[in-house]
């Protein structure tokens, strides 16, 4: 690592727990309990399932279960996009028609608006700037991409997105040999740290019990169990992302991908100037290994990508620590990105996990015979998806016991979608690997050999993955 690096705050969960602090951590489970639902896991899927299921029936005896503390994975360490992506839309129109992908689609966009009001009436502030989404294009390649990409939202209903040429991209903001540009207004910057413990008091204000330092280690039907004890409940549902794997009978069902970030010391009013960037949108690229960028509230440039992507065995880090390597990656692509920035210290450099489903297709399932439910696999699209998941999970939960029929939400076609688990070891490891050297080589390829069209590699990689 660079002598400019050996400052940094590697680790301590992520630098939004550094500029907001860390929570008291509330009781572990005192013993064995009984509850209407019990939710394993205190991130934005598990504290908005609650948050929801309470506001609809009060009566509900709801207990989360967190093994850390709440907030401690992806929705305290996540780059803080709100947007209206989702994994697996595409799919989704193959196997249940394009209606029925649009519906999911317009929910998702409709998903950033409910958010951004929830904070609001709960009085959350998660220094939330609705200042949309761009996407840029460096690369004949990347651009044609870029078109194709636009078009396709398009094609999904999105009527309000724009596309931009190297000049108007410029206008919003200054990248380096950007040619291009999309913009939705479906997207807002926030502080995540802000968010999940606003909305972990918002919940345990409504009544709902939380327990932190509680383990789950195993899930079956009514039953949660822990170190500390077993809550009996009628539905179990499973909010654990990408630290599914560690649950018993579960290492292959959701793949828990690595996803680093690094953020800069404030920047100064003429840094910002050179680089332009006033309407705070959320900033991503058209690379295969693609990059994710905000400018957050107190001035800096916080930015993630894929590090190290994967370690085996499914296992997930300690506090965010991240490889002195993957730093230094992120700050090429910082500098690439803003020249002027070159000589601009990187303050913080943290990991976390997200959970992949082998089709990369996210799911909410709850199964009646059993009444264990689960929403994720997210593969980094949680922040705003947690929400509409856990809206799901309410009106499933609640059509099942009788209070509430079919809606809108539950008829989308993410619902109980049937995934296929992931390869033994070492075939996993093996073929993460080998999928994300194969992108960085053909994001490298299409930098020194400028053509429009995509590099074969990222396409065989595709398919490899399980993403086409």
């Amino acid at each position: 690592m660079s002598s400019s690096h050996s400052s940094v705050v590697n680790g301590g969960i992520s630098f939004w727990y550094a500029d907001d602090g860390l929570p008291a951590v509330r009781e572990p489970l005192p013993g064995d309990a009984t509850a209407d639902v019990a939710v394993i896991g205190g991130g934005y899927t598990g504290l908005w399932t609650a948050y929801y299921l309470k506001k609809a029936a009060p009566f509900l005896r709801i207990t989360v279960l967190e093994q850390k503390f709440c907030g401690y994975g992806a929705s305290g360490r996540n780059g803080g996009w709100l947007y209206n992506g989702i994994a697996g839309r595409d799919r989704y129109a193959k196997l249940h028609g394009r209606d029925a992908a649009v519906r999911l689609q317009k929910a998702m966009n409709d998903t950033v608006a409910e958010v951004i009001a929830v904070a609001e009436a709960e009085g959350i502030d998660a220094d939330i700037h609705r200042g949309g989404v761009l996407e840029v294009a460096t690369t004949p390649a990347q651009l044609a991409r870029l078109k194709a990409f636009h078009e396709h939202e398009l094609s999904y209903g999105e009527k309000d997105r724009e596309l931009y040429g190297a000049r108007e991209t410029a206008e919003r903001i200054r990248v380096a040999d950007a040619v291009g540009s999309t913009w939705t207004p479906h997207g807002a910057r926030l502080h995540p740290v802000k968010l999940v413990k606003g909305l972990a008091a918002a919940v345990e204000a409504l009544g709902v019990t939380i327990h932190e330092s509680t383990p789950v280690t195993e899930i079956r039907p009514q039953h949660a169990v822990t170190p500390y004890g077993t809550v009996r409940a009628p539905y179990i549902l499973r909010c654990t992302e990408g630290f599914t794997a560690s649950l018993k009978g579960q290492r292959r069902t959701w793949l828990p991908m690595n996803s680093s970030m690094i953020a800069t010391e404030p920047l100064t009013e003429a840094q910002w100037a050179s680089i332009g960037w006033d309407g705070r949108e959320t900033l991503g690229d058209m690379a295969h290994a693609y990059m994710y960028a905000q400018r957050t509230a107190d001035g800096r440039v916080a930015l993630g990508g894929r590090g190290i992507p994967y370690r085996f065995g499914s296992r997930t880090d300690n506090d965010g620590r991240t490889q002195a390597a993957t730093v230094e990656a992120l700050h090429e692509i910082l500098t690439r990105f803003f020249p002027a920035l070159a000589g601009v210290r990187v303050t913080h450099a943290w990991s976390g996990v997200l959970g992949v489903p082998r089709d990369w297709c996210a799911t909410v399932t709850l199964d009646s015979s059993t009444g264990l439910g689960w929403a994720g696999g997210y593969v980094g699209s949680g922040v705003a998806t947690t929400n509409l998941a856990a809206r799901t999970l309410r009106d499933l939960v609640q059509q099942d016991s009788g209070q509430g029929g079919r809606t809108e939400l539950t008829d989308l076609p993410w619902v109980n979608h049937k995934v296929r688990k992931w390869e033994p070891e070492p075939f996993r490891w093996l073929g993460v690997h080998g999928m994300y050297a194969t992108y960085r080589t053909a994001d490298r390829r299409e930098r020194l050999r400028p053509g429009t069209e995509s590099s074969r590699l990222a396409k065989a990689a595709d398919r490899v993955a399980g993403r086409h």
